[in-house]
């Protein structure tokens, strides 16, 4: 079925595709051969506009997959049912030779331009706009990155012409210091002193905001001025917020902040970043040094003294995603950021946690004797980050530098926590193996793992490595601020064991908090933050240990009005209008086990026969993060 106006028989690959003209960079074709790899890693999932906006899980995707949905429309718009392998090598080898001869080549941007409009990736405006915020990045990348000829072609015509192996498997090196024997923590003594977090994630503050606007526009980000005015048949965006693509104006945020009292009092704050909003096709760093120093500005002005802990988000960059490792010097660097990172947070963090972040954008301090907390940076895990294209091993060393700080930890008789942004089973797969591995040697040591990024109020169970049966630790995955998409804007409290010698320093509880928009933007009404759940009461959990997490995944499998709970709260109280019927049941509690990417066999329980329907989906997520 012919394409976008482009018949079958039009732009046949004739003999000149292997002449020398053709194999110039000047050569149409192969300008829109390399396009068609610089536009599939450039334009992030948020900006693949026709999936349905609603909140239902969906597969993450790696690089492989994404290329998959792509190259159909390349070889039906271009005709390429005769570019051989051969060919394919010859065209990317050109491509490399003119590349270093002309590595800023100004054909780059206006020819991913025209490819982005054609294969309607998003609307024009966008096309444009994100195009020109990602070209050089992305000529920079390209031209540093390892990929091959042989590699480029497996991907555009499969695995007979050649391999993807860029994100192959590697390995950290753990201590030769033997792991001590499991001691699963001992419930506190009555009385204890308990520990209150406060954790915050994707406020995702949008300067743009406006009230009244087109909350179902075109474009990736709706309710702001250029979204236009909504058809008579329905409301514009509301005051406080709107379920739809839509994220917070700043006085939703200064609302959550200065409504905390309830909540509290807090003896600190996680605050895992992802602090502008999802304009990513318009942003410079201008606009996310601003996002950066208001909201930690509002955060310091209503928690005064309280230590604030924050993480590195996808979203603090520009280009989103775009986090190199710390070998790339000069204006491609992340130095910008940090540096502005390390002035804003200097309130908060010592020298020793100033200098890693100054350099990776990840650090470890002591907030208590005998608690360590560390933050990652979880973009050089990330399937998104295209920096990663030249070397995924462990960029930046950090779980290398991660080990050194556990083994400490160990040797000392420390607890420690971690947080970041990314959850680890939405990682690159070496990366989260290894990271996998990490955590089951210390699982003594690792009292709690937060995580945000899903805007979904969920989790991550690991296992022991040998059976994958035997729960070790939980990664739990807070609920976003903002209501992107289609979200009440919301927060978590964490219950923790207290600050006193040998405390566990291990989650207790925790409650989720949440403004109610429909109520909030009612005429005259003022907004009214409120406990939305507790998890222990809720679910009736002996505790909130890894096992207990485990077993309540087993009970909603059978359990229809448990799990029809954990949908609603696992959209902050306001599910998609959709059933969640038996696949999508299975696919979101299947997200629930998977601490560890790519790996079905740790959900070969969940149904009678030990098979799921489909294994690309065992990593739900929203669709726009």
């Amino acid at each position: 079925m012919p394409r976008h106006g482009i018949s079958p028989g039009e732009g046949h690959p004739r003999s000149s595709w292997e002449t020398e003209s053709d194999r110039s960079r000047g050569s149409p074709r192969l300008r829109l051969l390399w396009i068609g790899l610089a536009v599939a890693l450039a334009l992030p999932d948020s900006l693949v506009l026709w999936a349905p906006a609603g909140a239902h899980p969906l597969p993450a995707q790696s690089h492989p997959a994404r290329f998959g949905r792509l190259v159909p429309q390349l070889r039906n718009a271009f005709g390429w049912w005769n570019l051989t392998c051969p060919v394919c090598k010859g065209l990317f080898t050109a491509i490399d030779l003119g590349l270093k001869k002309e590595p800023g080549v100004a054909w780059v941007g206006s020819m991913a331009t025209k490819l982005c409009k054609l294969l309607k990736i998003a609307p024009p405006t966008v096309c444009q706009s994100t195009v020109q915020l990602f070209e050089d990045d992305m000529v920079e990348v390209w031209t540093r990155s390892v990929l091959s000829p042989s590699e480029a072609c497996g991907l555009l015509l499969g695995s007979t012409c050649g391999h993807w192996d860029i994100f192959s498997s590697w390995n950290i090196s753990l201590p030769a210091v033997p792991k001590p024997s499991p001691q699963p923590p001992k419930p506190p003594a009555p009385g204890a002193p308990v520990s209150r977090i406060l954790f915050l994630t994707d406020l995702h503050w949008d300067h743009g905001y406006l009230e009244g606007t087109d909350p179902d526009c075109e474009n990736p980000l709706c309710c702001r001025q250029d979204s236009g005015l909504p058809p008579a048949s329905r409301p514009g965006a509301g005051y406080w917020g709107e379920y739809s693509k839509c994220d917070l104006p700043l006085r939703t945020l200064e609302s959550l902040l200065s409504g905390l009292g309830p909540a509290g009092p807090f003896d600190m704050v996680y605050w895992t970043g992802d602090i502008p909003a999802h304009n990513v096709w318009h942003q410079s760093r201008q606009d996310q040094l601003r996002a950066l120093t208001t909201i930690t500005a509002l955060v310091k002005k209503f928690l005064g003294p309280v230590p604030v802990y924050p993480a590195v988000g996808n979203h603090e960059s520009t280009p989103v995603n775009g986090f190199p490792p710390p070998f790339i010097e000069g204006n491609y660097s992340s130095s910008w950021l940090y540096e502005a990172m390390a002035k804003a947070w200097e309130f908060w963090l010592p020298a020793e946690a100033l200098h890693t972040l100054r350099i990776g954008g990840f650090y470890a301090l002591s907030p208590h004797p005998g608690l360590r907390l560390i933050s990652l940076n979880m973009n050089f895990c990330s399937r998104e980050n295209f920096w990663l294209l030249i070397n995924s091993t462990d960029p930046a060393g950090q779980l290398q530098w991660l080990v050194g700080e556990l083994q400490a930890a160990e040797d000392r008789g420390d607890k420690v926590h971690i947080i970041g942004h990314i959850p680890p089973g939405h990682c690159l797969k070496s990366w989260s193996w290894n990271y996998y591995r990490i955590v089951a040697r210390y699982e003594n040591t690792l009292a709690g793992q937060f995580f945000g990024h899903t805007h979904m109020d969920e989790f991550e169970v690991f296992y022991d490595e040998e059976t994958l049966s035997r729960p070790l630790s939980v990664a739990f995955l807070a609920p976003s601020a903002t209501t992107y998409i289609g979200l009440n804007p919301g927060y978590r409290v964490y219950q923790t064991d207290g600050n006193y010698p040998g405390s566990s320093h291990v989650v207790l509880d925790h409650e989720t908090f949440i403004l109610n928009l429909t109520e909030a933007n009612e005429p005259g009404a003022t907004p009214q933050w409120q406990r939305l759940y507790r998890a222990r009461e809720t679910y009736g959990l002996p505790s909130a240990l890894p096992a207990a997490w485990h077993d309540l995944v087993y009970r909603m499998r059978g359990d229809t009005q448990l799990f029809q709970t954990f949908w609603f709260l696992y959209h902050k109280g306001h599910p998609p209008s959709e059933p969640c019927g038996m696949p999508c049941r299975l696919t979101t509690l299947c997200a629930q086990l998977s601490a560890r990417s790519d790996s079905p066999a740790l959900c070969r329980h969940l149904v009678p026969d030990g098979s799921l329907p489909d294994v690309q989906s065992l990593q739900p997520r929203p669709p726009f993060c």
